[in-house]
């Protein structure tokens, strides 16, 4: 079509509209701008609603993607904190054994097993981003470490964890379990 008006059309439709008053004519076409107006309103609000949507979607997704990385990265936490009770009593059978028993010949691969055993469980863990937390010498922490008892000492600050009871670990940057330590005082 073409935007040119032409000259039949014109004469046509003035032939119709003769005989209607001029103050319906202009209401009908007050009417016309009301309702392209409304339109053009309706058209803004659409427009608006599609952005908004399409923002929540996005959002969504950057959720669901955050969601997918920390299930792979921390699938295992809970089959990782069970394990922890094994490596703490290899840990226990090893530290138990005196040195005459571990010179003994008939122990010797016994011993020698059980370290292998828990070098082999720390491997496994350093492979799945699992570490053990530092706690010996250092500053208490209580994102870390969970001060079991109070110890006087006159040696260490007061605050400085004197020894571990139970190792801590982290997992990536999360933390699996605390350290249990007894922490420094000052002495009475």
């Amino acid at each position: 079509m073409s935007d040119e008006k032409q000259p039949q059309d014109d004469l046509a439709v003035e032939a119709e509209l003769a005989g209607v008053p001029d103050e319906l004519l202009e209401k009908s076409e007050d009417r016309l701008g009301e309702a392209l107006d409304r339109l053009r309103e309706d058209l803004d609000a659409a427009k608006q609603e599609v952005l908004y949507a399409k923002a929540e979607t996005q959002n969504v997704r950057r959720r669901l993607e955050k969601d997918i990385a920390d299930a792979r990265a921390y699938a295992a936490t809970g089959f990782a904190r069970d394990m922890l009770s094994v490596a703490d009593n290899l840990a226990r059978a090893l530290d138990v054994i005196p040195q005459e028993l571990r010179e003994d010949d008939r122990l010797k691969g016994l011993v020698a097993g059980i370290e292998a055993t828990s070098r082999e469980l720390d491997k496994v863990f350093g492979l799945h981003g699992i570490s053990r937390i530092a706690a010996t010498g250092m500053p208490l922490d209580p994102n870390q470490h969970q001060a079991m008892l109070e110890v006087p000492s006159a040696d260490a600050a007061p605050g400085t964890v004197l020894q571990e009871l139970q190792a801590g670990y982290m997992i990536k940057d999360r933390l699996l379990r605390p350290a249990m330590v007894a922490v420094a005082k000052k002495p009475d």
